[in-house]
């Protein structure tokens, strides 16, 4: 498979139009929203600042830390602006424009969830991660099984949720930039609830 093909969408239009509408609902359950969000109160602490890559209306970080700042990327003015945790956002699709407007070392963490399928370059948005990042600061890439399957890429649609782990495991691997990664099962694949994957970069 050539590179073109692995980073192949069934739908080739302009990812703008098909989020233009606001989709003011959780891509992952109730079970999965809540383990996602004690997931991140372990990487955090007070005065931390976050970024949230490819968000919307929420970003299931945890209430009761004070943070310096809680930053935004999306895709959707009106799912980004009804978002209660953000003190600025974005709208920025990163599949025309990885360059982040931010400026080195400025966060502590940054977290991408249930988004990571629709990248196109994420190996150049990891990159820039990494920069807008502080020393030993933190990226979590979270998943589940859900999509948009018309929008995430070929090499997601035909794979695993075990691919999917060693896949954006990869994608941290490449950019030399991150000293450690690990993949962390936090929901098993079961009858009763969305499984739930994290993996987690941490920046030399």
């Amino acid at each position: 498979m050539n590179t073109d093909q692995f980073f192949a969408k069934e739908d080739t239009s302009d990812d703008s139009l098909f989020y233009e509408i606001p989709r003011l609902v959780t891509h992952i359950d109730d079970n999965a929203c809540m383990v996602l969000k004690g997931f991140y109160r372990s990487l955090l602490k007070d005065g931390d600042s976050v970024l949230d890559l490819m968000s919307s209306w929420v970003s299931h970080l945890p209430e009761d830390i004070n943070y310096s700042k809680v930053s935004a990327q999306g895709m959707n003015k009106v799912e980004l602006e009804a978002n209660p945790q953000l003190t600025d956002f974005i709208v920025q699709n990163l599949n025309i424009n990885q360059v982040l407007s931010y400026g080195d070392e400025e966060f502590d963490l940054c977290t991408i969830a249930v988004s990571v399928q629709y990248l196109t370059s994420p190996v150049r948005v990891f990159e820039e991660i990494a920069r807008i990042l502080k020393p030993n600061g933190k990226c979590c890439v979270s998943f589940s099984n859900r999509m948009f399957p018309t929008k995430a890429i070929l090499a997601w649609r035909m794979s695993s949720n075990e691919d999917h782990c060693n896949l954006v495991k990869k994608y941290f691997k490449m950019t030399d930039k991150y000293g450690d990664v690990k993949v962390v099962r936090l929901v098993e694949e079961n009858i009763h609830y969305d499984p739930l994957f994290a993996v987690i970069g941490i920046t030399n």
